[in-house]
């Protein structure tokens, strides 16, 4: 066997999502887009992630799961770029034959440890208990899923800023993704019947960009704490926004209050 690991490079164009998955999250969608205020909004019951495994064994499972935390560890740790089969092999105890056999290459072995936390993630919004999971208001639902979305991404953020440097454009045709949007689209469509649902749930999610947060948390230094208090404000605001600039000085509010009684 060659001693070169395979490098993480490949972006997630090689992992493409299956039409059935992207027909289910875009239904959800637009089911949510029409749902009347008078009708409780369905809840989603199935979002799958690419790369969903096949049923396994006890003893399959069991080492796929030590594979996985293994590799969760070194990227703690060390960083993605750091992740080589070898070392995955040697952490969690498991034959570096059987981690190829697994996962074939270091990119695929990512992939897979993305997918497993969105599982997690998934788990935790639709069934776990409120306010995250089913039970409180559609408000208070969105703004549990905003806050555990920055813990998410902030604790993911390597991972998945390598995954968008080699496809920029990848994240929002993802299994994640649209799983992610037809969640944040049922809720903005209780919560405001009124709204473009739909398109208040990319903008939602928009902030969350992995090269966004990487500079925010990275160069700007700022916590995870402080990210959810800005998507808070972002998504409630404290006072409307002033579109004249009337509230710069007492002066040129005077004057506008002036034109305003002409």
């Amino acid at each position: 066997m060659s001693t070169n690991e395979p490098q993480a490079t490949t972006g997630p164009a090689e992992r493409p999502v299956g039409r059935e998955t992207e027909r289910r999250t875009e239904r959800a969608a637009e089911r949510a887009a029409v749902t009347p205020s008078s009708r409780p909004v369905p809840a989603l019951t199935l979002l799958p992630t690419p790369g969903d495994p096949a049923p396994e064994r006890a003893d399959a499972a069991r080492n796929r799961r030590k594979i996985l935390d293994a590799a969760a560890r070194i990227v703690a740790e060390e960083g993605p770029g750091a992740v080589t089969m070898n070392q995955v092999a040697h952490a969690s105890g498991i034959g570096v034959g059987t981690v190829y056999r697994r996962f074939g290459d270091v990119s695929q072995l990512l992939w897979a440890l993305l997918d497993d936390r969105e599982r997690r993630f998934q788990e935790a919004y639709l069934s776990g208990p409120p306010p995250l999971g089913p039970g409180a208001p559609a408000a208070r639902r969105l703004d549990a899923f905003l806050d555990a979305y920055v813990d998410r991404v902030v604790e993911q953020g390597p991972i998945l800023l390598a995954a968008q440097s080699a496809a920029p454009t990848a994240r929002y045709t993802n299994g994640a993704y649209l799983a992610t949007h037809a969640h944040v689209t049922l809720l903005v469509a209780e919560a405001r019947p009124d709204a473009n649902a739909p398109l208040l749930a990319h903008l939602l999610l928009a902030p969350f960009s992995p090269s966004l947060i990487h500079h925010l948390t990275e160069e700007r230094h700022l916590t995870a704490d402080e990210l959810k208090a800005g998507m808070r404000q972002l998504l409630h605001g404290d006072a409307p926004l002033d579109l004249h600039g009337t509230h710069g000085t007492h002066g040129t509010h005077g004057t506008h209050d002036a034109h305003e009684t002409r």
